[in-house]
């Protein structure tokens, strides 16, 4: 009599469907985790007991208690419905009773060209190209992080990003006070492949079954990390593989932040500003927006449009009308009282000569001119009224 493997576990599951349908590492991860803490939640019962009360309970637990913003809702959602539709091949039929909310339009956080230059220069100096890279390409943190040597062409002046967001592949610029700080990085990183493959480190993680297909390719210097860790660490879909990772996305994270302080900029910003300002200064700069969706590879134009919006802050450049009074909108400048004119009876020579004339009054109204009235109108039996002239445009 045969015996049969035991079932995966329900998390194994999850990845495998995860996996099989060519999710990001990124998705199975936040997958697991949320359908981790839905079964927490409910005292360890198994999903498969459960239906949508349960789900709407965790869900109005996230809203409620845990204040969860409207993005963390939506992926808390769609990892549930993955696993109750995709995994347990339940049908649904709560789903029409369960709250979908809607995530309101932001404005991105956007850094001047001079913040930019503050942020980099404060940046630490293993850090400082791979920030002066996202912020000239516009790349987003884990597409630079992802880059290998055979990515950066030199002779074309093009970085090709493999696999971004939504697994395309797009071309953008290297620019050219780049190039010779990517060509030492490049020395220092070959020098990091060469200890590895002297002391016969297993290669580089490589997408699909190309390491299959190509089973020297892991070990070559071309599939190799522009900026890889310094340090070993296990493969996260092979467990017990300890291989040569690139550099984890907290690393640059908590530099930035660093540097954000150190320069003194009270903006919300994050690794990810640098890609809001490389695509709003590129308009600023008068490049079409055609051109700079292609760069930050938006399939649809209308979500590089969300960058036109920044440029009209500020109310669009309208002029506020409070700076068309001048120095009648500024505040007055208080008279000091009795007291403290007796106290210090100095202070009144050492004010400036309008405080002193606020002191002692408003100065007397000048008598209206011969032949008008205060309003500035002829009086009548003065003389002959002069002639009008044009009419003074309205501001």
């Amino acid at each position: 009599m045969s015996s049969h493997p035991p079932p995966p576990r329900l998390l194994d599951q999850v990845r495998q469907h995860v996996r099989y349908r060519h999710y990001s590492i990124r998705t199975e991860q936040a997958y697991v985790h949320w359908v981790r803490t839905f079964i927490r939640f409910h005292d360890l019962r198994h999903p498969a007991d459960l239906g949508g009360d349960a789900v709407q309970q965790f869900l109005r637990w996230l809203a409620n208690d845990q204040r969860a913003s409207i993005s963390t809702h939506q992926q808390a959602l769609s990892a549930l419905l993955f696993l109750y539709q995709a995994v347990l091949g339940q049908p649904v039929p709560w789903l029409g009773d369960i709250a979908r909310p809607k995530r309101q339009a932001r404005l991105p956080v956007v850094l001047s060209q001079d913040e930019v230059a503050r942020v980099l220069g404060a940046l630490p100096d293993d850090h400082r190209l791979f920030g002066q890279l996202l912020y000239g390409t516009g790349l987003r943190l884990p597409e630079g992080l992802r880059l290998r040597v055979k990515d950066i062409d030199f002779r074309q002046r093009a970085i090709i990003v493999r696999e971004g967001k939504g697994g395309k592949d797009r071309v953008v610029m290297l620019p050219a006070t780049l190039e010779e700080p990517l060509r030492r990085q490049l020395a220092a990183a070959h020098a990091v492949w060469s200890e590895d493959r002297a002391q016969r480190v297993p290669g580089v993680f490589l997408p699909h079954a190309l390491e299959r297909k190509y089973p020297r390719a892991p070990e070559s210097w071309s599939w190799f990390w522009v900026f890889p860790q310094a340090t070993l660490a296990e493969d996260p879909r092979t467990p017990g593989l300890v291989r040569r990772h690139h550099q984890h996305e907290q690393n640059f994270q908590r530099a930035f932040k660093r540097a954000l302080q150190a320069a003194g900029i009270a903006k919300p910003a994050s690794p990810h500003t640098l890609r809001h300002s490389f695509a709003t200064h590129l308009l600023l700069a008068g490049y079409d927006i055609r051109t700079v969706q292609e760069l930050l590879g938006h399939s649809d134009v209308s979500t590089t449009m969300i960058y036109t919006h920044v440029l009209n802050l500020g109310g669009g450049a309208v002029r506020s009308p409070v700076d068309s009074l001048g120095e009648l909108g500024a505040p007055a400048i208080p008279a000091p009282t009795a007291g403290e004119a007796s106290a210090a009876p100095g202070r009144q020579h050492q004010a400036s000569g309008l405080a002193v004339r606020r002191v002692s009054g408003p100065p007397s109204p000048q008598p209206p001119s011969a032949g008008t009235s205060p309003a500035g109108t002829r009086r009548p039996g003065t003389g002959p009224a002069r002639p009008a002239g044009p009419a003074r445009p309205a501001r």
